[in-house]
């Protein structure tokens, strides 16, 4: 199956956070691409990158750190959503998470929490679940089923401690 998901990283620094996101993409059985390419380093692959990518994914997850213009970079060259993972390279990853999220009117980029790759996965097939190939792989089920999951071990954990006083207003 073609990709849903084309992933970005500026540099192989940032792959070890992508994996991340990978991860969560695998075991939602979203297929996907990945590609090392910095808007400031390298300009022309990212275009050529872009390109490619753009034939057959349907949303883009960029990371970066830093400057971060990588995911305005991107939705700059695509009409397709482009989510931003900014990530702790310096300043605790805040530069990058400012970056991202103060995109000019036109170019919007959804900004995920700083190191944030595990929820981009989840929001990018959150938004794949409404379309027809996401229909298809019955990601609204798969999220829904991820999110009991999740409730149900954190309620199990709950038990092991009394839960706090809530306080009555």
């Amino acid at each position: 199956m073609k990709p849903l998901v084309g992933i970005i990283v500026g540099s192989k620094s940032d792959l070890p956070h992508a994996a991340k996101c990978t991860e969560v993409l695998d075991s939602l059985e979203v297929p996907h691409t990945l590609a090392v390419a910095s808007a400031h380093r390298s300009p022309e692959v990212l275009e050529k990158v872009i390109k490619e990518m753009d034939q057959q994914v349907e949303i883009y997850i960029a990371f970066a750190g830093m400057a971060a213009h990588l995911p305005g970079t991107v939705a700059s060259k695509t009409v397709k959503p482009v989510i931003g993972v900014p990530i702790s390279v310096s300043l605790s990853g805040l530069d990058a998470l400012l970056s991202i999220v103060q995109m000019p009117p036109g170019v919007p980029v959804g900004a995920m929490a700083i190191d944030g790759a595990k929820n981009a996965a989840i929001f990018a097939a959150g938004i794949l679940a409404a379309t027809e190939r996401g229909k298809k792989l019955k990601l609204g089920d798969k999220l829904t089923q991820m999110r009991a999951k999740r409730a149900a071990e954190d309620y199990a954990a709950s038990e092991d401690e009394p839960s706090p006083e809530v306080p009555k207003i």
